[in-house]
């Protein structure tokens, strides 16, 4: 039970995390209005190019399914956490860019989506195979998402989309990196003993 509270406030913490950046960095809502050009609203840009891709979500699922510990845990954890972002997002969203909603098309995809992502984040802490795929499913998304749809708003390139690909692609390569290599480590111990 406190598990998937647990997800549930994770999600929230997550959503509304993301609407809130998104306000801030538009120069079209009230809020960001004054943030214009500043650093704030750059950072906010980068920020809500971050958090506002299909391989954040996935990876909030993946994390609250690792955090779940084990396979039907992680699953409704990982549901838990969409289902919680979706709600927390178009609400905040709603409240802070008086933008309309998808939330009930967002939250019937997100939660088969969450049941996935989470029983493959409980599978993270597993060894051999299926731990290294498993721990390879977000890295790999976020590349994969950065070569077909990459986080491009407009056609010009500015310093703070620039900034969130280099991010990204970073972090995917060293999340890839950790996989590999604690595959491997777990392997060479396995075979020494």
């Amino acid at each position: 039970m406190k598990i998937t509270a647990l997800g549930l406030a994770v999600g929230v913490v997550f959503g509304t995390a993301t609407a809130l950046v998104n306000a801030l960095s538009s120069p079209y809502s009230e809020i960001g209005v004054p943030f214009t050009g500043t650093v704030v609203g750059r950072t906010a840009k980068v920020l809500s190019l971050l958090l506002d891709a299909g391989w954040s979500w996935a990876a909030l699922a993946v994390l609250a399914g690792w955090l779940a510990r084990g396979l039907v845990r992680g699953a409704v954890a990982g549901a838990l956490s969409l289902v919680g972002a979706t709600v927390a997002y178009y609400v905040t969203d709603s409240a802070v860019a008086d933008a309309s909603t998808d939330m009930g098309v967002w939250v019937t995809v997100g939660v088969p989506f969450g049941l996935v992502l989470g029983a493959i984040g409980s599978a993270v802490r597993r060894s051999g195979a299926v731990g290294l795929l498993a721990a390879l499913v977000v890295p790999v998304g976020a590349a994969a998402q950065m070569i077909v749809m990459p986080p491009r708003p407009h056609l010009t390139v500015t310093p703070s989309i620039l900034v969130a690909e280099v991010i990204v692609w970073t972090a995917a390569a060293l999340g890839a990196g950790w996989a590999v290599r604690r595959f491997w480590t777990q392997r060479n111990t396995v075979g020494a003993v």
